[in-house]
Order: C-alpha cells, then sequence, then structure tokens
C-alpha cells in the first residue's frame, strides 16, 4: 500500500493542482482529469494514464492498469487540488491527445470552427455533439477556452478523447479552402435558414460551421470568409439560441441530410 501524502507543499501535489489550474508548463505539460466516469473513458479511447491519485478512502478501479503509479493523498490534500465541491476522490494526470487538421479531411470532412467561445459547457457540448454526429474534427481560434478546462472535459463526457481537436490557426484554415471545405457562419440575422433545399449540396459536401461568441457572435473577418451565411429558423420568440444549441442543431441538420442521401 503506498503511503499517504499529507502535505499540500508536496512536488506531486503540486504537479495535480497545477494541471487542475491549466498551468501547463508547472504541470510538464500534462493533463488533468477527475472521477471514473471521465478515467474509464481516457482507458477506452486508448489514452494512457500517467499517475493516478486517490483519496486515501476510496480504492483504485479494477479497471486501473496495473501498471500505472497510484499515489494516495489525504483526503483534505486531493479536495485542495481539485475543482468539485465534492471530490470524487479518484484524478488522473496524462498526456494531452494532439491532433491536426490534417486528421479532420478524410473522407467528407465536416469540422466545426469555435471561434472565440468562452463558456467551457459550451465548448464541452459542442465536442459531444460533434461526436454524436459524426464531425470530423473541432477547431478553436486564440480566444477560446481550452477543451481540457475541467468544465468542458466534463461536458464532453469523454468525446474530448475521441474528437481530433486543434487550433484554427491561418496554415490551418488555409489547408482546409485547398482541401475544398466550405465555410458556413452561423448567423442569427441576413442568412440562409439551414434547411433549405439550395443549400442540400454544399452540407453533402466538405463543409465546417463557424460558432462565435456567446455574446459578440462571429467576428467580420470571419463572416467574410464564410462561402454561406446560415441561420435555425425559430418560429418562437426567443432573440437567439446558446451557442451550444445553436452549433448542435446545424451538426445534427448536416448529418441528417448526409444519412438521408446515404446509398
Amino acid at each position: 500500500m503506498p503511503e499517504v501524502i499529507t502535505s499540500r507543499g508536496n512536488a506531486r501535489v503540486k504537479q495535480l493542482r497545477a494541471a487542475f489550474d491549466g498551468q501547463a508548463r508547472l504541470a510538464s505539460g500534462l493533463i488533468a482529469i477527475e472521477g471514473e466516469h471521465l478515467l474509464e473513458e481516457a482507458l477506452k479511447s486508448g489514452q494512457a494514464l500517467k499517475t493516478v491519485f486517490v483519496s486515501e478512502r476510496r480504492e483504485v478501479p479494477a479497471f486501473v492498469p496495473r501498471i500505472v503509479e497510484v499515489v494516495r493523498l489525504a483526503s483534505d490534500v486531493f479536495a485542495s487540488c481539485v475543482e468539485t465541491q465534492t471530490p470524487q476522490g479518484i484524478a488522473a494526470l496524462l498526456v494531452p491527445p494532439v491532433s491536426t487538421v490534417e486528421e479532420m479531411l478524410s473522407g467528407t470532412p465536416l469540422i466545426l470552427i469555435a471561434v472565440g467561445l468562452q463558456d467551457p459547457g459550451n465548448l464541452g457540448t459542442l465536442v459531444r455533439s460533434a461526436e454524436a454526429f459524426g464531425a470530423t474534427g473541432v477547431l478553436t481560434t486564440p480566444g477560446t477556452v481550452s477543451a481540457w478546462n475541467q468544465k468542458a472535459l466534463r461536458a464532453s463526457a469523454g468525446s474530448v478523447f475521441r474528437v481530433p481537436i486543434a487550433s484554427a490557426t491561418p496554415a490551418a484554415m488555409e489547408r482546409m479552402e485547398q482541401a475544398g471545405v466550405a465555410l458556413l457562419a452561423a448567423l442569427k440575422d441576413e442568412a440562409v435558414e439551414i434547411d433549405e433545399a439550395g443549400l442540400a449540396p454544399t452540407l453533402r459536401g466538405a463543409c465546417a460551421v463557424m460558432i462565435g461568441n456567446e455574446g459578440a457572435g462571429l467576428g467580420e473577418d470571419w463572416v467574410r470568409m464564410a462561402d454561406h451565411r446560415v441561420t435555425i429558423p425559430c418560429p418562437g420568440w426567443v432573440e437567439s439560441l446558446n451557442a451550444a444549441v445553436a452549433g448542435s442543431i446545424l451538426l445534427w441538420e448536416i448529418s441528417r441530410r448526409r444519412r438521408d442521401h446515404a446509398p
């Protein structure tokens, strides 16, 4: 049985805390995940856990490989590292998967581009929807919250380990243009409704949906880049849809069009 660490100043404890705080340098580039569900999803997705941390009162789950290092922490020390108010008593450090836009261009690409999203719950939900509706990847722009933010991780429910995620760099955008990926700007005004028949050929082909910031929407530079401006028909009296809801609906509609057109 490993010795229980009781000091909050312990080097391993500091590394775990830094990873939860998103301080990549202090965490040696590792990310932290908490709870049995995320650990199990990470392992199912082929991710290698570097270290598992358990509270002194917890047993190590049977699904954790025996070769993984286990560090036991006093309950108060464990609670000082994590963000949740009622810790599950198990966490892990792992190397975040690295993806490129090239991985997203196989087959008939369907890419989600998160432009300046700041709510981690929205981003995590969109990553989960991307996996659900067959998207080939997610690109995030500077100013968008990290997909490894703890709330984003939880909202993705493990999809973040399976959906390729990369930065929407100028080079990545240029590569998509070279590959013939049509850019769709999600707007609420002055746009074509996503279920318009005329959009069908575009939606069935290689395309990417751009979802803007929760408050400001898409910036003009991004709108000018778009090949099509699309909106979601809303017969109700709401002013606009939540970013995650809007992006999920658009991905669903594209998925539906492709499914209905499949041989």
